[in-house]
């Protein structure tokens, strides 16, 4: 989570005010309201890693003076709350997920958003090895049932052949990498 972070935090401080309107891959967002989904789940996660129930029902507009900055304090603390070796024990109150799949959602939001907004800001990303690592066998099993929650698109995306594993990763989640 860490590691992901340190690619998307930077991605999120160049974010110019002027391209806050811009289109992502996200049909449903634009730059604005995906940077406020993205700012809900670091704040959201954070009380996650503390088995407090994850509320994802209100996307307040969090971009305001000084959001950038505080993007980077609030990601922070949702890898300090996950870092916690008892956030990864256990079973999530009200979804029933264990909390390691609760923790690998976050790393998915912050990894795969971050890719959306640093294409959509025509930023380059590169993700964390690790994170990489750690999502592809968990999307190859999620991505079903994401699809089913509308988390993903329902249209399955092929990887191409001889795709990486970040292309792969694009690819569970709906999206194919530019």
């Amino acid at each position: 989570m860490a590691a992901a972070a340190e690619r998307t935090v930077p991605i999120v401080q160049g974010i110019r005010d002027e391209q806050l309107a811009d289109a992502t891959p996200c049909a449903e967002y634009q730059v604005r309201d995906l940077l406020n989904h993205l700012f809900q789940v670091v704040v959201a996660f954070q009380g996650a890693a503390k088995r407090e129930p994850l509320d994802m029902s209100d996307t307040p507009d969090s971009i305001a003076g000084g959001w950038r900055e505080r993007f980077a304090r609030e990601t922070e603390l949702m890898i300090d709350a996950w870092s916690e070796p008892a956030a990864l024990d256990g079973v999530a109150p009200g979804s029933g997920l264990p909390q390691a799949v609760v923790g690998n959602l976050a790393l998915a939001d912050l990894t795969i958003h971050g890719w959306d907004l640093a294409t959509a800001t025509r930023q380059p990303y590169a993700p964390a090895d690790g994170a990489v690592e750690a999502l592809l066998p968990f999307m190859e099993q999620m991505a079903p049932m994401g699809r089913k929650m509308g988390a993903f698109k329902d249209e399955v995306v092929e990887a191409p052949a001889g795709a990486g594993d970040f292309e792969r990763l694009l690819a569970f989640s709906g999206r194919k990498a530019a």
